[in-house]
């Protein structure tokens, strides 16, 4: 697949060199630029609010009053009058997957209300159906469904997706991005049947009335996603170009210049590197890959980070999953779910990686002096994660490691408290109260515990730094 994709993309780009007047969409900044005549937010340590600034060579080089930074106007300076609008520095987006809000070139968008229409599995499957006369090759996928919201309260089987298609792989991917829904000819496909055993971390959910309660029904959770995703994603070079434009384009609508691909597939991380250097990007991206993907090579030291990075793309650390989503019952809980799931009063979910070998994982990582991001959404993934740390810090003392928990959802008071003392940021997907706060209360994690959820005044309190995320394209 890579291999594909690279030769594609060197096509592709020799194509841009012969059209570059149009098909370059990120010009280049002028050398010197001023900004006059407004309100500039400097976000400095005293809270300055400035006229002006001037930028040269894409470095702030001065902040003050329109009139001193008109004196620097030459007759090849470009003046930007603000006449009295706010300037501020551009967003960055702690924590997301950077191209994947642009999946709408390829995938159909299955979101249900307030972001999309989606109301029904049926309403589901004709989207599917209508998508699948305007993409007509290759496997049919539809991306950000949400059971909860569905008419029907549940997932989508096979059975369901083949009355799309018996013959032409579908796939379904949870709004979570932790679990994913595919026909009867993609299970064949993917070769998963009645002897499949579940992967670790991972379950292929079984239809319980089938005679042996083997058949798969076609939902897959956690690391039994990771085949069918890998098919998802063996796009062509175009279909990743275009996902990457309109993602670029939509990061920027919102003033966002840094952008994070947290646990980008290798295969796409690929070409974010050459897309930067050839300016067709113009965001800063912070690539995290996959501990699973490149792991091996960076414990042996065979792999360096830097490998990824080129232009605008930086790769400061590696992402390791500890366990999925709250939303989908795949985090990690140390208390069951408030409503039990598929019967099961004391179901708590389950890791995504074992504890020893997250451990493992993670001093390997420290001994090779590199950062690590881990995702952790229940309080028993978050233990798991800040146990690995300690015992990593402790057999391989690092001061800049700056160890990074994604989400961090269910944290309790005393894990914050223990990230103080770890010097562990976490990063708090704020949105997720938004969309999913009332369904946490009733449906996953009780009134008590919801009422805790990103728990950023308890992190505030304790000294701890933390960000907050949008995890675009989940919202």
């Amino acid at each position: 697949m890579m291999k594909r994709i690279l030769i594609s993309l060197v096509t592709l780009l020799v194509v841009a060199g012969l059209y570059v007047s149009t098909l370059i969409w990120a010009p280049i900044p002028p050398n010197h630029q001023v900004f006059i005549g407004g309100e500039v937010l400097t976000m400095d340590a005293d809270n300055r609010i400035a006229e002006a600034v001037s930028v040269r060579d894409g470095i702030i080089e001065h902040v003050g009053t329109t009139a001193e930074i008109s004196d620097l106007i030459t007759d090849s300076t470009a003046v930007v009058d603000l006449a009295g609008r706010t300037l501020i520095p551009g967003f960055v987006d702690a924590h997301g997957h950077f191209p994947g809000s642009g999946q709408t070139a390829f995938t159909v968008d299955l979101n249900s209300p307030p972001i999309g229409d989606t109301e029904s599995i049926a309403e589901l499957l004709e989207k599917l159906r209508a998508f699948g006369e305007v993409r007509t090759e290759g496997w049919l996928v539809g991306s950000n469904y949400d059971d909860t919201l569905l008419a029907e309260k549940r997932h989508p089987t096979r059975d369901d997706l083949d009355l799309v298609s018996a013959t032409r792989p579908i796939a379904v991917v949870h709004v979570s991005g932790h679990l994913m829904v595919v026909n009867s000819a993609a299970l064949a496909e993917l070769h998963i049947d009645e002897t499949t055993p579940d992967p670790e971390g991972g379950h292929i959910v079984r239809d319980l009335s089938s005679a042996d309660q083997r058949r798969p029904n076609g939902i897959l959770e956690e690391t039994a996603t990771h085949h069918a995703r890998d098919k998802t994603l063996d796009l062509s070079a175009t279909d990743a170009w275009q996902m990457t434009k309109l993602a670029t384009s939509e990061y920027l609508q919102y003033g966002v210049t840094t952008a994070s691909a947290g646990g980008m597939p290798t295969a796409i991380a690929s070409l974010l590197g050459p897309m930067s250097k050839y300016n067709q990007m113009p965001l800063r991206v912070a690539l995290f890959p996959f501990f699973d993907e490149v792991g091996d090579g960076l414990l042996t030291g065979e792999l360096a980070l830097d490998n990824f990075a080129s232009g605008r793309v930086s790769v400061p650390r590696v992402k390791i999953i500890a366990d999925g989503s709250i939303q989908g019952f795949t985090g990690y809980l140390s208390k069951p779910y408030h409503r039990p799931h598929k019967g099961d009063p004391d179901y708590r979910g389950y890791p995504a990686v074992p504890r020893d070998a997250l451990f493992e994982q993670v001093e390997g990582l420290y001994k090779q002096r590199v950062q690590v991001a881990i995702h952790g959404n229940g309080d028993a993934s978050i233990q798991d994660a800040l146990d690995a740390i300690e015992a990593a810090a402790a057999k391989y003392p690092w001061p800049e490691a700056r160890p990074l928990i994604i989400h961090a959802q269910m944290s309790r008071k005393d894990q914050i408290e223990r990230m103080a003392a770890l010097g562990v940021t976490p990063s708090f997907f704020a949105a997720h109260t938004f969309f999913w706060g009332d369904r946490h209360a009733g449906i996953f994690m009780g009134p008590e515990r919801a009422a805790n959820m990103s728990p950023a005044k308890w992190a505030q309190d304790a000294g701890v730094r933390f960000s907050s995320h949008m995890d675009t394209p989940v919202t």
